[in-house]
């Protein structure tokens, strides 16, 4: 468990750094609002589609190690890579085989997670994961930030090939530290709880009103409101906040269970707003803490939800499930929100505000099967 922690904690490094940089490096790309939305939506959405058949295939063969290493060095090699891209076009395209890369190795790397959970309870162990992976999400920021001063966005990518090989490195030897246990293979489909379904049901209407970073930093870079180093710093400052809401509310799950998932609609609706209509870098800022926690709690709630959720034997393939529908929703959200954006930035957080209150609304109404499951 702490071996994988240290590979998330040097991969976030790596790719949250760049994804703190990339909407505003397209804006001087000379990207449109809605090649920008589309980008980050339909990124998103070809990384957790790929998890589908990546999660039934661990499920399948118990081979996820090998899934994890081909998808990390994917996902980790082609950040830096975007030093190199000549225009929007081709950078759009290294940020959609990052995240096939991050889709190929998740539901592997969960599912091996979930089976410390067994030991140590869902909510500790994705929790503690978090903590770490965030750790370096926090750091990758604060150095590229510093480097985009000094250099660009460029030099900001170049510099993030040093931990993307430590990553790798770690990924390897923590292949090495693995007790020995017997990997359950699953066999045929098994319909899932009527629970999961009504969660994850819950959790698509939630993130399809869940602003992109890539969005936001592109309102941040073409609005002006804060110089170009600011923005990464002002996703560091989200990391930060998405670690500490993970790991407590990690522990608190273990306690409570599915009853947490209601204090997620209090950090995620008013984010949007804030980033969007506000103005001022402490409006900002609180926005950035809104928004980090937010993800603090969709990364180790979610997560820990779907294993108490579903059978062990079918964890791979709830995960890839859950995450290909939790991606077509950021996609078709994200879709809509840079179209929106053309219009105005009004009209944007209108939409976001309309389905995360749907969300709110659905959980209530689920809340009984959820908590009972």
């Amino acid at each position: 468990m702490i071996g994988i922690g240290l590979v998330s904690l040097f991969a976030d490094f790596t790719y949250e750094g760049g994804r703190s940089i990339s909407g505003p490096f397209l804006a001087v790309l000379g990207a449109s609002p809605l090649l920008v939305g589309a980008v980050a939506g339909v990124g998103e959405f070809l990384g957790y589609l790929v998890r589908l058949f990546s999660g039934r295939l661990a499920d399948r063969t118990g081979k996820h190690w090998v899934l994890m290493y081909a998808g990390y060095a994917l996902n980790l090699l082609s950040v830096p890579a975007l030093a190199l891209a000549g225009g929007a076009w081709g950078a759009s395209a290294l940020i959609f085989l990052e995240r096939l890369g991050k889709g190929l190795r998740t539901p592997a790397r969960d599912a091996l997670l979930s089976r410390a959970g067994k030991e140590v309870g869902h909510g500790r162990v994705f929790g503690l994961h978090e903590l770490l992976d965030q750790l370096g999400a926090f750091l990758g920021p604060l150095g590229v930030a510093w480097l985009v001063a000094q250099g660009g966005y460029r030099l900001g990518f170049a510099w993030l090939l040093i931990p993307a090989l430590l990553a790798l490195a770690f990924l390897l030897r923590a292949r090495g530290l693995e007790q020995a246990e017997a990997v359950h293979v699953g066999g045929n489909w098994e319909r899932f709880p009527t629970a999961y379904y009504a969660y994850l049901t819950f959790a698509t209407l939630g993130v399809a009103g869940f602003a992109h970073f890539q969005l936001i930093a592109y309102h941040l870079e073409v609005t002006h409101q804060v110089p170009a180093p600011t923005i990464p710093l002002l996703f560091a400052f989200a990391m930060g906040a998405d670690a500490l809401v993970a790991y407590a509310v990690g522990h608190l799950y273990d306690r409570y269970g599915l009853r947490m998932l209601l204090a997620l609609p209090l950090l995620s609706l008013p984010s949007t707003p804030l980033f969007f209509l506000g103005q001022g870098l402490e409006v900002l800022a609180l926005a950035a803490i809104l928004w980090g926690g937010a993800m603090g709690l969709q990364e180790s709630l979610m997560r820990s939800a779907v294993a108490t959720l579903t059978p062990e034997a079918q964890r791979g393939t709830a995960y890839g499930l859950f995450d290909t529908a939790y991606g077509a929703a950021w996609m078709l959200g994200s879709l809509a929100m840079g179209f929106f954006y053309g219009i105005a930035p009004g009209y944007l957080v209108g939409f976001a505000v309309l389905l995360q209150l749907a969300s709110v609304a659905f959980l209530l109404r689920f809340h009984t099967v959820l908590g009972e499951s």
